[in-house]
């Protein structure tokens, strides 16, 4: 009796030491270098120029036809470089150009008045560009960029959002980086104030970029 005894007693003390090891062992801090650092950025940013792959960049607009209806088109050529710093935002910098005859918009005659007089004006004012004259992280792969954007001959600075999209290595051994911004204008300051009874004035614009590291 005494040795069985002896037996239950072990296994009690077994039953509550065990568990209490497991969970020491749980919550013993990790080896210094092993643990995540605070605020680790998920996509942090390469360092480099980059430029703009038109093949692999969007570029949309959106706006609302009459009161009822948001429409959407496209520019489909883009140029520009834009460059990453990991250590210091402020040496981040933006300079994205759209080529205003290559608005898409699914409709050849709607196209052609795009491109008139009456809108762009694609032959007196080629390109839609931006180019950043400040930039500072917002929160992780986010940047708050202010810039200048060239639209219709006008230029004004603006204050957008930057997504860091993300960063890696391409099909054939380049690197690769990419960012998104979405923002709206309006575009009577901008000296477009044609049919602005069926059109809105508030425009959206979705620029999304990827990049090849020079």
């Amino acid at each position: 009796m005494k040795r069985s005894g002896m037996f239950g007693t072990a296994a009690v003390v077994a039953a509550v030491v065990l568990p209490l090891g497991l969970i020491a062992q749980e919550t013993k801090p990790k080896p210094a270098g092993t643990e995540t650092p605070k605020g680790e950025r998920a996509n942090p940013l390469t360092s480099g120029t980059y430029k703009v792959d038109p093949v692999h960049s969007s570029n949309v607009f959106r706006i609302k036809h009459l009161n009822v209806a948001n429409f959407y088109g496209r520019f489909n050529e883009v140029e520009g470089t834009f460059v990453l710093d990991e250590t210091d935002p402020a040496k981040c910098s933006f300079d994205v150009r759209l080529k205003t005859a290559s608005i898409d918009t699914h409709n050849e005659d709607r196209d052609k008045d795009l491109r008139s007089e009456k809108f762009f004006d694609a032959e007196k004012n080629p390109q839609i560009a931006f180019k950043s004259t400040g930039v500072t992280r917002s929160a992780d792969n986010q940047l708050a960029v202010t810039g200048d954007l060239t639209l219709h001959g006008v230029t004004k600075s603006i204050a957008v959002k930057v997504e860091l999209t993300g960063a890696g290595p391409g099909m054939r051994g380049e690197f690769r980086a990419g960012f998104e911004t979405t923002f709206t204008v309006r575009r009577s300051e901008f000296g477009m104030t044609a049919l602005l009874n069926g059109l809105s004035d508030d425009v959206q614009i979705t620029v999304s970029v990827e990049g090849v590291k020079q």
